[in-house]
């Protein structure tokens, strides 16, 4: 049986607000996150993605009083990220409403962290945010593509495709894949990353970074991707979440 493929808005949250750029940067304001999940909730979405964007570069918590105010408001899954460094932390974004945790930075850090995590709550609470782009300078990676932390301002060198089949192997239930290159640009997903790192895993990859016209989804699908997440589109309301299901379904992609 294959499964539906979900489609999912994502809330880059800083300073209490929604933002988004492009490539992390130039960032504008986008509305206000409780609203925003509220109107998603209503119009279909299959699962809510919310991302304090600045918690780990400016070495705080996601907070937990904005989690509860959009977990009230949905009654979809959803996942938090964001400043997420220990068992505990996890624990109480649990606890505020989340479904499921994505941890990036301190699993770089620490990749026990990622067992840990499996271990105490199960691997399907555990998603693996993995921030890649294509090496440049002096970098290089057999893949090609490098994992980048803090937002994407710290180029790590350490091989994105590797690291998705490690933290599969530690226990990450799912991998959300940004492309730092494509993210917010609207020229489409990196189906050549979403490929590579297809090709070594076997649990759900979550495509991100790109999405610019219904068009773009299908492919992204057709390349490995078990869910489509975005940002922009849905937020300034180019896209609409039935039009890309639209587009899936008339692609062939089965829909929830």
């Amino acid at each position: 049986m294959t499964l539906a493929v979900r489609v999912i808005p994502c809330l880059d949250v800083d300073a209490g607000r929604v933002v988004k750029g492009i490539n992390f940067t130039d960032l504008r304001d986008a509305g206000d996150p409780v609203e925003l999940a509220r109107t998603y909730d209503a119009e279909g979405a299959d699962e809510l993605t919310f991302l304090d964007i600045s918690a780990s570069s400016d070495g705080r918590a996601t907070t937990l009083e904005m989690v509860s105010k959009v977990a009230e408001e949905v009654f979809i899954p959803l996942t938090v990220g964001g400043g997420i460094r220990s068992v505990d932390d996890v624990d109480r974004m649990l606890r505020a409403g989340a479904d499921k945790i994505g941890v990036n930075t301190a699993a770089i850090a620490r990749p026990e962290l990622i067992a840990e995590i499996a271990h105490r709550f199960g691997n399907q609470v555990l998603v693996l945010s993995l921030d890649a782009r294509r090496v440049s300078g002096d970098v290089r990676t057999d893949s090609g593509y490098e994992v980048t932390t803090h937002g994407g301002r710290t180029s790590t060198g350490i091989d994105a495709v590797a690291w998705a089949a490690r933290a599969a192997e530690l226990g990450a239930g799912e991998i959300l894949l940004n492309s730092m290159d494509a993210d917010g640009t609207r020229d489409g997903f990196d189906v050549e990353m979403i490929t590579a790192v297809r090709s070594v895993v076997d649990i759900p990859v979550i495509a991100s970074g790109g999405a610019g016209t219904v068009d773009h989804f299908a492919p992204a699908v057709t390349a490995g991707a078990d869910a489509v997440l975005a940002a922009s589109v849905f937020h300034f309301g180019t896209l609409r979440i039935s039009d890309v299901k639209s587009a899936l379904a008339d692609a062939g992609h089965p829909i929830r």
